[in-house]
C-alpha cells in the first residue's frame, strides 16, 4: 500500500496561508480581515498621537489577511474594503507621504475608487 504525500508550500509565507486556510474557516477569516482592517482605520483617524512604529507590521497583517482570502470572498467585499482602507490611507498620508511603504501595502488591496478624506462615509446620514 502506497502511503498519500502532502504537497506543501515551498515558502514559509505559503504554509502560513494553508494553515490558516485548514484551522480557520472563510468567514472566521474574513471576520480577522475585517477587524484589523477595521481596527487601523480607527487608530490612524485623524488625531495628534499616532505611532508609526506600529504601522508596517500592522500593514502587513491587513494585507495577509485580505491575501488569505478566497478571490470569490473579496470580489463580494471589495467596494467595501475600499472605503475603509481608503479612510486609512487619507488619514495616513499627512503622517507617512504618497511614497510610504505602508500606503503602497495597503494601496495593494484596493481596487476601486478611494474616498476623498478620512471623513468620507457614504451611508452617513446627514442632519
Amino acid at each position: 500500500m502506497r502511503e498519500k504525500s502532502i504537497i506543501l508550500p515551498d515558502t514559509e509565507r505559503g504554509f502560513i496561508k494553508l494553515l490558516r486556510r485548514y484551522f480557520m474557516g472563510t468567514y472566521r477569516m474574513l471576520y480577522d480581515f475585517a477587524a484589523k482592517a477595521g481596527a487601523l482605520e480607527g487608530y490612524v483617524y485623524p488625531r495628534e498621537k499616532v505611532d508609526p512604529h506600529y504601522l508596517p507590521a500592522w500593514a502587513d497583517h491587513v494585507v495577509e489577511g485580505y491575501q488569505a482570502l478566497p478571490l470569490e470572498v473579496q470580489k463580494e467585499f471589495q467596494d467595501l474594503c475600499d472605503q475603509t482602507i481608503g479612510r486609512a490611507i487619507s488619514s495616513l498620508l499627512p503622517l507617512l507621504g504618497e511614497g510610504h511603504d505602508v500606503i503602497k501595502k495597503l494601496r495593494s488591496i484596493t481596487r476601486g475608487a478611494l474616498p476623498s478624506s478620512y471623513d468620507d462615509f457614504p451611508n452617513r446620514q446627514k442632519g
